[in-house]
């Protein structure tokens, strides 16, 4: 099997067991364990922590152990996290669920970074853009299929069945692994600095770089906006669209097809268009969604916001890709972990505060304020990437080395 193949292999299926996961943990904890919201919540947010708090101590060990390693130790985590949840469930225990997706989370986490480090050595530079896309592309696909799947069993056989679909994911991704050609440990110099160290020489490249600092700044306010929306999104489609749950889900959906759709025609547009566009194209586009949840309310409520959801997943998702391919070309390997986790660490602690202010905006000042604050931070992550040397990429960078 050819490494890029595996590394394909295994994003498959762990994208699959995390999405599983992910679907499955509200349905047994509410159908199985009994539990109410104010516990549901508990357990989405230490599921979701795990990527706030796990992603900088993960980037610094990337940097200094075997790749393919970390990604056997990551898949471990997910494996292991799922036959747990099974025997807290049949055991009634919420807090062995709750550490099972803790594990879960965690697993997922050293495997995205690990994964994303490891691809510039697998593949030339020249691949990056279309290797990239179709790693991206796993993940969509599996993120639109998995919550379908899981309410399926949990509907006709039993919600504790999607982590059995979660492990078998598990499974494939590290069988893929084991084929992937043993490496060293990247070159860390001949002074290791200590675990706090090493983070804050990541943290500090980012911070010097001009395309990194655009790219997570850019990623901060799209990733605020995004958030917010969706905090609002239930009480928008229920109450001012008139929409029932089904139409509801069904407006949303179309955020999954835009991913897609934009994972599949990701390696033309590198190909054909200078990263300049595609890097302004993927937030400006999220303007044009925002106006769209604007207009929703005034016009046809359930095409709007479709519409506006398949934006914001198909410009977002060409701009991913593409400064995805960015990062690792001017990031040199001995700290590709440590920048991957800097730049992840900020889009995830950004994601509760965007949710937190919808919601309270929402609140006090109403939905179409809600919006308003959507659409400029939509409009703030253009006009960082419009005022950065990201603009003036005209080709990708030359491969950093050292």
């Amino acid at each position: 099997m050819k490494p890029f193949t595996a590394l394909l292999g295994a994003a498959a299926g762990t994208h699959a067991a995390d999405q599983m996961a992910l679907a499955t943990l509200p349905l047994t904890a509410t159908l199985v364990l009994g539990a109410g919201p104010d516990l549901l919540g508990l357990l989405v947010a230490a599921q979701s922590a795990s990527w706030l708090l796990v992603s900088l101590p993960a980037g610094a060990w990337i940097d200094r152990l075997p790749r393919r390693r970390m990604l056997i130790v990551a898949l471990a985590l997910g494996l292991t996290a799922s036959i747990v949840a099974v025997a807290a469930a049949a055991t009634g225990h919420v807090l062995l669920l709750g550490l099972a997706a803790i594990a879960g989370a965690s697993g997922t986490v050293v495997y995205v970074l690990t994964s994303v480090s490891l691809l510039p050595s697998l593949v030339a530079a020249g691949d990056l853009p279309r290797s990239n896309a179709r790693l991206e592309l796993a993940r969509a696909i599996v993120s639109l299929a998995a919550p379908f799947l899981a309410g399926l069993l949990a509907q006709h056989l039993s919600p504790t069945w999607g982590y059995a679909l979660a492990a078998l994911g598990a499974c494939l991704a590290l069988a893929c692994v084991l084929a992937l050609p043993k490496g060293a440990a990247p070159a860390t110099g001949s002074e290791r600095p200590s675990l706090a160290g090493a983070i804050r020489l990541g943290t500090s490249f980012v911070l010097r770089n001009e395309l990194l600092r655009g790219i997570s700044l850019c990623a901060i306010f799209w990733n605020f906006a995004f958030f917010a929306l969706l905090a609002i999104w239930a009480p928008l489609a229920l109450g001012p669209l008139d929409l029932d749950p089904a139409h509801m889900g069904l407006a949303q959906s179309t955020y999954g097809a835009g991913l897609i759709l934009g994972a599949l025609v990701a390696p033309a547009t590198a190909r054909r268009l200078p990263p300049l566009v595609t890097l302004i194209f993927g937030p400006a586009v999220s303007i044009a969604a925002a106006l769209l949840f604007l207009a929703a309310p005034s016009g046809n409520g359930f095409a709007f916001a479709a519409g506006g959801y398949f934006l914001v997943g198909f410009g977002p998702m060409l701009w991913l890709i593409c400064q995805t391919t960015v990062r690792q070309l001017v990031t040199p390997s001995p700290l590709m972990g440590r920048v991957n986790a800097t730049v992840q660490t900020a889009i995830y602690g950004i994601r509760p505060l965007g949710a937190l202010a919808g919601g309270l905006v929402a609140a006090q000042s109403g939905l179409h304020a809600a919006l308003l604050l959507i659409a400029g931070s939509f409009a703030l992550s253009t006009l960082v990437i419009v005022l950065s040397p990201l603009a003036r990429l005209r080709t990708m960078p030359t491969p950093a080395t050292g």
